[in-house]
C-alpha cells in the first residue's frame, strides 16, 4: 500500500525523528510512503485561537497537497482531529462548499498512526522491540476527538521486551493544550505537575503518547526535574527492532519530548 505522510509542523520543525520512525515502521511492514512536498500547517492553531478566516488558506493548501493520496497518516491525534473536525467547517464558514466537500474526502482517508495500523493495515503486532518500562498517556484529542480507544495499548502490549505500566488518572489532560499553555501558564503548570506525579509514580523509564506536542510538554517538565524518565513517541517505540548483537534496540532515532526541552 502507498501511504502519504502528513508529518505535521511540530514533528517537521522540532521532532523529525518521529517522522523518520513513522516512515521506517511503515516501510518495515512492506508499504511505500510518500511525502507530499506542498504540505504546511493544517491550520489547527489558527482555528483554536479564533483566527478561523486566516486558516482558510491553510485548509485549501492541505486539501490540494493530499487529495490525490489513497491513504494519509499522521503521527498526531491532534492534527488528524483538525483535518476531520475543522477543515470542512472552516470552508463552509467562508461559503466554499466545494472546498468543504474536498476537505471531507481527504479527512475520510486520514488516520492517526495507531488507527492506520489496526483499522486499515489490520496489524497489532508490528514486530517491535523496546526493552523498557513504559507508561502510556492518552492525549486529549486522540482520546476524546478521535476516540482511538485502546489501539495504542494493543500495539504496546505486543512490543517485545516492553513492560507496560498503567498510568494513574490517565484520562486527565497534561495541561498543554497548544496556546492554552501560554495564555494560562499557571493552570497549565499545575496540570503538568499532576501528570508528572502520576507518571513518576509508575516507576516507568519512559512515558509515551501519540502526540509530540503533549510529549514536549511532559518531557520538558520531567527534564527540569532531572527525573530520569524520558518522553518517547509511540512511533519511535514501534519502530524499534531487536538487534542481532544484543546491543540497544535499533530504531535510528533519539527520544522525543525531553530532548529539546
Amino acid at each position: 500500500m502507498r501511504i502519504a505522510l502528513f508529518v505535521t509542523c511540530l514533528v517537521d520543525a522540532l521532532f523529525p525523528q518521529v517522522g523518520q520512525a513513522t516512515v521506517g515502521l511503515l516501510e518495515r511492514l512492506g508499504h511505500d510512503v510518500d511525502f507530499p512536498a506542498g504540505q504546511t500547517c493544517c491550520g489547527q492553531m489558527h482555528v483554536n485561537t479564533g483566527y478561523q478566516r486566516d486558516a482558510l488558506g491553510l485548509v485549501r493548501n492541505h486539501v490540494a497537497a493530499f487529495e490525490d493520496a489513497d491513504v494519509i497518516v499522521a503521527p498526531s491525534g491532534s492534527c488528524v482531529g483538525s483535518a476531520r473536525h475543522q477543515h470542512a467547517m472552516v470552508a463552509r464558514a467562508d461559503g466554499d462548499e466545494e472546498l468543504a466537500r474536498r476537505a471531507e474526502a481527504v479527512a475520510a482517508r486520514t488516520y492517526e498512526l495507531s488507527e492506520l495500523l489496526i483499522d486499515v493495515l489490520g496489524v497489532d503486532d508490528v514486530g517491535a522491540y523496546y526493552p523498557h518500562r513504559v507508561t502510556y498517556h492518552p492525549t486529549c484529542h486522540s482520546l476524546r476527538l478521535l476516540r482511538v480507544g485502546d489501539r495504542p495499548l494493543r500495539l504496546l502490549r505486543n512490543v517485545g521486551g516492553l513492560t507496560l505500566l498503567e498510568l494513574p488518572n490517565a484520562q486527565e489532560c497534561c495541561g498543554f493544550g497548544g496556546t492554552f499553555a501560554l495564555r494560562n501558564a499557571e493552570t497549565s503548570t499545575a496540570m503538568l505537575a499532576d501528570k508528572m506525579r502520576d507518571v513518576l509514580s509508575t516507576g516507568a523509564e519512559a512515558v509515551t503518547a501519540g502526540d509530540s506536542s503533549c510529549l514536549m510538554h511532559i518531557g520538558g517538565g520531567l527534564t527540569r526535574l532531572r527525573a530520569g524518565t524520558r518522553a518517547v513517541h509511540l512511533a519511535e517505540i514501534l519502530a524499534g527492532t531487536e538487534p542481532a548483537d544484543g546491543t540497544e534496540p535499533a530504531d535510528g532515532t533519539e527520544p522525543a519530548g525531553a530532548a529539546r526541552s
